[in-house]
Protein backbone atom coordinates (compact mmCIF):
# COMPACT_ATOMS: atom_id res chain seq x y z
CA UNK A 1 0.00 0.00 0.00
CA UNK A 2 1.50 3.36 -1.01
CA UNK A 3 1.73 5.80 1.78
CA UNK A 4 0.36 9.24 1.33
CA UNK A 5 1.69 12.21 3.59
CA UNK A 6 -0.53 14.81 5.21
CA UNK A 7 0.32 18.10 5.77
CA UNK A 8 -0.17 17.23 10.09
CA UNK A 9 2.15 14.24 9.47
CA UNK A 10 4.61 16.34 8.02
CA UNK A 11 4.82 18.88 10.47
CA UNK A 12 4.99 16.45 13.88
CA UNK A 13 7.92 14.65 11.92
CA UNK A 14 9.55 18.43 11.59
CA UNK A 15 9.01 19.33 15.19
CA UNK A 16 10.34 15.96 16.60
CA UNK A 17 13.06 16.19 14.45
CA UNK A 18 13.78 19.96 16.53
CA UNK A 19 12.65 18.80 19.56
CA UNK A 20 15.58 15.78 19.27
CA UNK A 21 17.70 18.75 18.20
CA UNK A 22 16.98 21.10 21.50
CA UNK A 23 17.58 17.57 23.54
CA UNK A 24 20.99 16.93 22.12
CA UNK A 25 22.28 20.20 22.24
CA UNK A 26 25.49 21.48 23.64
CA UNK A 27 26.25 25.35 25.07
CA UNK A 28 29.75 24.52 23.92
CA UNK A 29 29.11 23.30 20.79
CA UNK A 30 26.79 26.43 20.82
CA UNK A 31 29.70 28.69 21.54
CA UNK A 32 32.31 27.38 19.50
CA UNK A 33 30.40 27.14 16.05
CA UNK A 34 31.26 30.46 15.61
CA UNK A 35 34.78 30.10 14.61
CA UNK A 36 33.90 28.08 11.57
CA UNK A 37 32.72 31.35 9.99
CA UNK A 38 33.35 35.08 9.31
CA UNK A 39 31.79 37.61 12.07
CA UNK A 40 28.35 38.46 11.18
CA UNK A 41 27.80 35.58 8.99
CA UNK A 42 27.68 32.88 11.33
CA UNK A 43 25.23 29.81 11.00
CA UNK A 44 22.24 29.73 12.56
CA UNK A 45 22.69 26.55 15.07
CA UNK A 46 21.50 24.71 17.54
CA UNK A 47 24.79 23.52 19.17
CA UNK A 48 24.40 19.91 18.33
CA UNK A 49 27.28 18.05 17.42
CA UNK A 50 27.77 16.69 13.38
CA UNK A 51 27.97 13.02 14.53
CA UNK A 52 25.27 13.61 16.59
CA UNK A 53 23.54 15.43 13.69
CA UNK A 54 23.95 12.84 11.52
CA UNK A 55 22.39 9.79 14.08
CA UNK A 56 19.57 11.71 14.65
CA UNK A 57 18.78 12.05 10.80
CA UNK A 58 19.76 8.99 9.84
CA UNK A 59 17.52 7.76 12.68
CA UNK A 60 14.16 9.71 11.72
CA UNK A 61 15.16 8.64 8.25
CA UNK A 62 14.22 5.12 9.47
CA UNK A 63 10.74 6.44 10.06
CA UNK A 64 10.31 8.56 6.60
CA UNK A 65 12.22 5.80 3.98
CA UNK A 66 8.43 3.95 2.89
CA UNK A 67 7.19 7.60 1.95
CA UNK A 68 7.48 8.58 -1.71
CA UNK A 69 9.87 10.54 -2.79
CA UNK A 70 8.54 13.41 -3.57
CA UNK A 71 7.18 13.59 0.14
CA UNK A 72 10.15 12.96 1.70
CA UNK A 73 11.74 15.98 -0.24
CA UNK A 74 8.53 18.39 1.18
CA UNK A 75 9.89 17.47 4.51
CA UNK A 76 13.06 18.54 3.81
CA UNK A 77 11.96 21.53 2.22
CA UNK A 78 10.43 22.08 5.67
CA UNK A 79 13.78 21.59 7.31
CA UNK A 80 15.29 24.09 5.10
CA UNK A 81 12.89 27.10 5.40
CA UNK A 82 14.21 27.27 9.46
CA UNK A 83 17.53 28.37 8.75
CA UNK A 84 19.16 26.02 11.25
CA UNK A 85 22.29 24.29 9.59
CA UNK A 86 21.60 21.14 11.70
CA UNK A 87 18.43 20.80 9.95
CA UNK A 88 19.56 21.79 6.69
CA UNK A 89 22.15 18.75 7.14
CA UNK A 90 19.51 16.43 8.03
CA UNK A 91 17.52 17.65 5.16
CA UNK A 92 20.61 16.67 3.02
CA UNK A 93 21.06 13.10 4.73
CA UNK A 94 17.85 12.39 3.72
CA UNK A 95 17.63 13.48 0.11
CA UNK A 96 20.88 11.98 -0.54
CA UNK A 97 19.62 8.64 0.81
CA UNK A 98 17.71 8.80 -1.70
CA UNK A 99 19.97 9.31 -4.46
CA UNK A 100 19.23 5.72 -6.34
CA UNK A 101 15.75 7.02 -7.64
CA UNK A 102 16.98 10.54 -8.65
CA UNK A 103 15.26 11.16 -12.13
CA UNK A 104 16.11 14.34 -14.27
CA UNK A 105 12.89 16.65 -13.02
CA UNK A 106 14.34 16.29 -9.31
CA UNK A 107 17.49 19.08 -10.43
CA UNK A 108 14.53 21.97 -10.39
CA UNK A 109 14.06 21.01 -6.43
CA UNK A 110 17.66 21.18 -5.59
CA UNK A 111 17.95 24.17 -7.52
CA UNK A 112 15.26 25.61 -5.87
CA UNK A 113 16.92 24.73 -2.70
CA UNK A 114 20.35 26.03 -2.94
CA UNK A 115 18.48 29.70 -4.57
CA UNK A 116 16.29 29.80 -1.57
CA UNK A 117 17.75 28.20 1.56
CA UNK A 118 21.26 27.76 1.27
CA UNK A 119 22.86 30.53 3.87
CA UNK A 120 26.59 29.06 4.91
CA UNK A 121 29.33 27.82 3.11
CA UNK A 122 28.63 24.22 4.85
CA UNK A 123 25.28 24.03 4.03
CA UNK A 124 26.13 24.90 0.45
CA UNK A 125 28.58 22.15 0.66
CA UNK A 126 26.69 19.56 2.43
CA UNK A 127 24.20 20.03 -0.35
CA UNK A 128 26.24 20.10 -3.14
CA UNK A 129 28.95 17.53 -2.11
CA UNK A 130 26.72 14.98 -1.60
CA UNK A 131 23.06 15.30 -2.89
CA UNK A 132 23.69 17.67 -6.09
CA UNK A 133 26.85 15.69 -6.89
CA UNK A 134 25.60 12.26 -6.99
CA UNK A 135 22.64 13.93 -9.15
CA UNK A 136 25.35 15.15 -11.72
CA UNK A 137 27.27 11.95 -12.21
CA UNK A 138 23.57 10.10 -13.15
CA UNK A 139 22.66 12.91 -15.08
CA UNK A 140 26.02 14.22 -16.58
CA UNK A 141 24.02 16.54 -19.03
CA UNK A 142 22.87 18.90 -15.98
CA UNK A 143 26.39 20.05 -15.64
CA UNK A 144 25.46 22.65 -18.40
CA UNK A 145 23.23 24.19 -15.74
CA UNK A 146 25.98 24.40 -12.93
CA UNK A 147 27.67 26.81 -15.90
CA UNK A 148 24.68 28.88 -15.25
CA UNK A 149 24.60 28.84 -12.00
CA UNK A 150 28.33 30.23 -12.01
CA UNK A 151 27.31 33.31 -13.91
CA UNK A 152 24.27 34.18 -10.61
CA UNK A 153 24.71 37.34 -8.41
CA UNK A 154 24.63 34.91 -5.41
CA UNK A 155 27.61 33.63 -4.28
CA UNK A 156 26.10 30.99 -3.02
CA UNK A 157 24.79 29.76 -6.53
CA UNK A 158 28.48 30.60 -7.63
CA UNK A 159 29.90 28.48 -5.11
CA UNK A 160 27.61 26.01 -5.77
CA UNK A 161 28.32 25.64 -9.18
CA UNK A 162 31.99 24.72 -8.22
CA UNK A 163 31.60 22.33 -5.02
CA UNK A 164 28.76 19.72 -6.48
CA UNK A 165 31.56 18.88 -8.87
CA UNK A 166 34.31 17.75 -6.37
CA UNK A 167 33.60 14.16 -5.91
CA UNK A 168 33.07 13.89 -9.87
CA UNK A 169 36.42 15.20 -10.38
CA UNK A 170 38.05 12.70 -7.87
CA UNK A 171 36.72 10.52 -9.84
CA UNK A 172 38.20 11.70 -13.09
CA UNK A 173 34.91 12.74 -14.42
CA UNK A 174 34.04 16.47 -16.16
CA UNK A 175 37.68 18.19 -16.32
CA UNK A 176 36.66 20.22 -19.72
CA UNK A 177 33.54 21.70 -17.50
CA UNK A 178 35.77 21.78 -14.57
CA UNK A 179 37.74 24.68 -16.29
CA UNK A 180 34.95 26.06 -17.75
CA UNK A 181 33.41 27.25 -14.85
CA UNK A 182 36.31 28.55 -13.55
CA UNK A 183 36.97 30.24 -16.23
CA UNK A 184 33.65 31.80 -15.25
CA UNK A 185 34.84 32.15 -11.52
CA UNK A 186 38.39 33.00 -12.37
CA UNK A 187 38.30 36.90 -10.94
CA UNK A 188 35.15 36.52 -8.78
CA UNK A 189 35.92 38.91 -5.49
CA UNK A 190 34.44 36.58 -3.16
CA UNK A 191 37.12 34.47 -1.15
CA UNK A 192 33.97 31.87 -0.92
CA UNK A 193 33.35 31.65 -4.32
CA UNK A 194 37.65 31.38 -4.52
CA UNK A 195 37.86 28.70 -2.17
CA UNK A 196 34.47 26.78 -3.56
CA UNK A 197 36.32 26.96 -7.27
CA UNK A 198 39.64 26.08 -6.26
CA UNK A 199 38.97 23.31 -4.21
CA UNK A 200 36.96 21.99 -7.58
CA UNK A 201 40.28 22.37 -9.00
CA UNK A 202 42.36 20.53 -6.22
CA UNK A 203 39.83 17.85 -6.49
CA UNK A 204 40.18 17.44 -9.91
CA UNK A 205 44.21 17.48 -9.45
CA UNK A 206 44.31 14.18 -7.92
CA UNK A 207 43.07 12.12 -11.37
CA UNK A 208 44.37 15.10 -13.78
CA UNK A 209 47.64 16.56 -11.91
CA UNK A 210 49.13 17.66 -15.11
CA UNK A 211 46.58 19.50 -16.67
CA UNK A 212 45.95 21.52 -13.82
CA UNK A 213 48.96 22.54 -13.42
CA UNK A 214 49.12 23.60 -16.77
CA UNK A 215 45.60 25.20 -16.13
CA UNK A 216 47.11 27.11 -13.03
CA UNK A 217 49.98 28.19 -14.74
CA UNK A 218 48.07 29.84 -17.81
CA UNK A 219 45.89 31.65 -15.56
CA UNK A 220 48.06 32.31 -12.11
CA UNK A 221 48.62 36.11 -13.81
CA UNK A 222 44.64 36.75 -13.14
CA UNK A 223 43.82 34.09 -10.42
CA UNK A 224 43.25 35.10 -7.25
CA UNK A 225 45.71 34.16 -4.93
CA UNK A 226 43.15 32.51 -2.69
CA UNK A 227 42.15 29.93 -5.28
CA UNK A 228 45.30 29.14 -6.16
CA UNK A 229 46.55 27.91 -3.40
CA UNK A 230 43.34 25.75 -2.89
CA UNK A 231 43.92 24.34 -6.39
CA UNK A 232 47.73 23.33 -5.82
CA UNK A 233 47.29 22.60 -2.10
CA UNK A 234 47.61 18.50 -3.33
CA UNK A 235 50.37 18.72 -6.06
CA UNK A 236 54.37 18.10 -5.18
CA UNK A 237 56.21 20.79 -3.36
CA UNK A 238 58.43 21.81 -6.21
CA UNK A 239 54.95 22.22 -8.15
CA UNK A 240 53.50 24.54 -5.53
CA UNK A 241 56.66 26.55 -5.52
CA UNK A 242 56.48 27.04 -9.43
CA UNK A 243 53.07 27.78 -9.02
CA UNK A 244 53.11 31.12 -6.35
CA UNK A 245 55.90 32.05 -8.75
CA UNK A 246 54.56 35.18 -10.26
Amino acid sequence: MQIHIIPPMSDKIIQEVRQALTDCADKGTLESSSRFFKKGEEALVYGVKMGEVRIIGKGFFKEIKNLRKQEIFAICEGLWKSGYLEEAVIACIWSEALHKIYEPADFAVFERWVKNYVRTWADCDTLCNHTIGSFILMYPKYVDELKEWAKSPNRWVKRAAAVTLILPARKGQFLNDIFDIADILLTDPDDLVQKGYGWMLKAASEAYPKEVFEYVEAKKAVMPRTALRYAIEKMPLELRTQAMKK
